[in-house]
């Protein structure tokens, strides 16, 4: 592999989130991190290619990149790889890429240390993904910790209800801003999902935003608001829940139950 001599703090732009992790110890965390069936590796936002370049050591890598600038650097440093097929270097938006469907034809793994300002959205799109198995994605450890969230704790969100939905989901290790070039503002956290099933209903989405849309006041008279408060009562009556309880301490299984009963009037599914 060829490296070209490039100023990451000087290519860096606010545009695209850009923060190039530098400091291999943690790629290296990054790369154990990884689950030990054989996939292919989609990475997201390669940057210089220094996670991509360890990747690449292991499995095959289909990398997505938005930046021009980089695509030309990434280009030239792995030309070998891309000639030989181990790397695929697609110059573009990876959620334009992504809707409709899959990101790729066939099963894989999200590895990858991701824009920030879009990290909520590549994440929800990779649950959504039935081709994508799991994700090892570095991302501001307030998002992570969201997606991690456990019933009971602070930080249990509707990101975390979703991630639940889809299998399990941990934060791994979290990451200083001297680790990057330019350092950003926050600490980083790398999340790990492994999915055992895929999001499909968006419906169950919008009924999530509803219950969490002022978390502080219980979750009840978060609901009232689309549904009635006889209706939501009676709802969890049937589920066998507190109606003082707070969103962050309903448990997942029941946010589905109170779905089932209030939007799709399933009492027995859940």
């Amino acid at each position: 592999m060829k490296r070209n001599n490039i100023d990451a703090a000087e290519i860096a732009t606010k545009r695209f989130g850009q923060n190039f992790l530098k400091d291999h110890y943690y790629v290296h965390q990054i790369i154990q991190a990884m689950p030990d069936v054989p996939l292919p590796i989609v990475e997201i936002g390669p940057g210089l290619g220094d996670l991509t370049s360890e990747l690449l050591r292991v499995r095959s890598v289909t990398a997505f990149e938005v930046d021009k600038r980089l695509c030309e650097h990434l280009r030239d440093a792995f030309a070998a790889e891309i000639d030989s097929g181990r790397l695929t270097l697609i110059c573009g938006d990876a959620l334009e890429h992504w809707a409709p469907g899959s990101l790729l034809d066939e099963p894989y793994h999200l590895v990858a240390n991701l824009p920030y300002n879009i990290a909520t959205r590549l994440i929800l799109k990779a649950l959504h993904d039935p081709m994508c198995r799991s994700l090892r994605v570095m991302t501001q450890k307030e998002v992570a910790h969201k997606f991690a969230a456990r019933p009971g704790e602070r930080d249990f969100s509707s990101l975390s209800v979703l991630a639940e939905s889809c299998g399990h989901a941990a934060v791994r290790f979290e990451v200083p801003p001297e680790a990057f070039i330019p350092p950003p503002k926050v600490t980083s956290a790398v999340l790990a999902i492994d999915k055992e099933r895929t999001l499909g209903d968006r419906g169950f989405e919008r009924f999530l935003k509803t219950a969490f849309a002022q978390p502080r006041k219980k979750l009840s008279k978060n609901l009232e608001r689309a549904f009635g408060r006889d209706a939501v009562l009676a709802a969890f009556d049937a589920v066998g829940i507190d109606p003082r309880i707070r969103p962050h301490e309903a448990a997942t299984s029941t946010y589905h139950q109170l779905y089932n009963i209030l939007v799709t009037k399933d009492i027995h599914d859940g």
